[in-house]
């Protein structure tokens, strides 16, 4: 999805897209459970075709970064998928599905941290390594305490989306988000 002008539009649609989540978030945290879901479902999907894309941008290359970007877009779509087809299930694939894609997608993304501070600069190396070391910690935390997920993190899942969501936004103007 690279346009002529440079842009990372990809990386951009899907900052959109989380910051939106996120703010939404917010607002109703209880609402990650509930009637939302299709939209929970609908951002994973996008995010995860963005994944993919990454991994098919890098395929080229060897090494651990390509296939995790690989493995986080497949989580992603199915995540997404189960939440289309299935909304009632929101609870169970928060529980189990949602800490394994943020899991995935911050080791994705610090995969990618040496390519980052080359394209990037030092400020936003720093603050994607910051924004995904925070979300492995609460995939995490959600994976080993699912009443930790269900109950307590909506706010901290809200937090997180718009950090996400800013990261690719940040990425969508360094040269590597062009590349993409």
């Amino acid at each position: 999805m690279r346009g002529r002008s440079g842009f990372g539009w990809s990386q951009f649609l899907m900052g959109i897209c989380l910051i939106l989540l996120g703010a939404f978030t917010f607002i109703r945290p209880r609402s990650m459970f509930t009637g939302i879901a299709v939209l929970y479902g609908i951002a994973a999907v996008v995010t995860g075709i963005c994944d993919i894309i990454i991994y098919i941008k890098e395929e080229q290359f060897t090494g651990f970064g390509p296939v995790i970007s690989l493995v986080s877009g497949i989580l992603s779509i199915m995540t997404g998928i189960a939440l289309l087809a299935y909304p009632g299930i929101a609870e169970g694939i928060v529980s189990l599905l949602f800490p394994l894609w943020f899991i995935t997608h911050c080791i994705s993304r610090l995969t990618h941290v040496g390519i980052i501070r080359l394209l990037g600069g030092s400020f936003y190396y720093y603050f994607s390594l910051i924004v995904n070391i925070l979300g492995l910690i609460l995939g995490f935390m959600m994976l080993f305490q699912p009443f930790l997920a269900l109950f307590t993190v909506g706010y901290l899942v809200a937090f997180l989306l718009i950090a996400f969501g800013i990261d690719c936004i940040l990425m969508a103007f360094t040269d590597m988000g062009s590349r993409w």
